[in-house]
């Protein structure tokens, strides 16, 4: 009983490599970003019913951001009818993210651009270095982010690379469950 049974060693950041992270129940960072319909979307002045979703793709280079945003796409109806204000954004320029809406077919998807990359960083997103000549220089790996009314996070998700994402349907059952019973958010501590 007195020997633990396995011991965990913790990488220790650099200052100049600090892991931003935003805790649930916390304010998140501001968030002002151009939108590809022309508009701009301000998260402080807007005030869904129930949650945001924020959705950050890698950008107009990954296909299975495609198959993704799709599928939010589709199921926008769903998460309007549940009081979800829904954006997508990354930090593709203007031409990519107009390329993204057309050529992806999603001018339903209020989509927004020009994230900066130290404010991706600012919302805990990782950032990847460019690898092949169809993605950018540096751009943000993905993250959902599920945010109250007051700007407060409830959950989110990222990731380093494209893949394991959360499925919409699962958000959406989180969604119905949580404004059902009131359930906190979790993992504040």
């Amino acid at each position: 009983m007195g020997r633990p049974i396995a011991t965990l060693s913790f990488y220790r950041f650099r200052d100049d490599e600090a892991f931003m992270m935003i805790k649930p129940r916390k304010t998140v960072p501001a968030l002002d970003i151009p939108m590809v319909d022309g508009d701009r979307f301000r998260l402080a002045a807007r005030k869904p019913q129930t949650f945001f979703l924020l959705v950050a793709y890698r950008g107009y280079h990954c296909p299975i951001c495609k198959t993704y945003l799709r599928d939010l796409q589709r199921k926008l109806p769903d998460f309007a009818g549940r009081g979800v204000d829904v954006l997508a954004f990354s930090t593709d320029d203007e031409a990519r993210a107009r390329r993204t809406r057309d050529e992806w077919e999603l001018s339903e998807l209020a989509l927004g651009y020009g994230l900066g990359i130290e404010d991706a960083r600012s919302w805990g997103l990782f950032v990847s270095t460019g690898i092949k000549e169809s993605e950018p220089p540096m751009f943000a790996e993905p993250g959902l982010f599920l945010i109250r009314p007051d700007l407060t996070l409830y959950a989110a998700s990222v990731q380093t690379m494209p893949f394991a994402r959360p499925g919409f349907a699962d958000v959406l059952n989180a969604v119905e469950f949580v404004t059902k019973n009131n359930y906190p958010a979790r993992g504040e501590a």
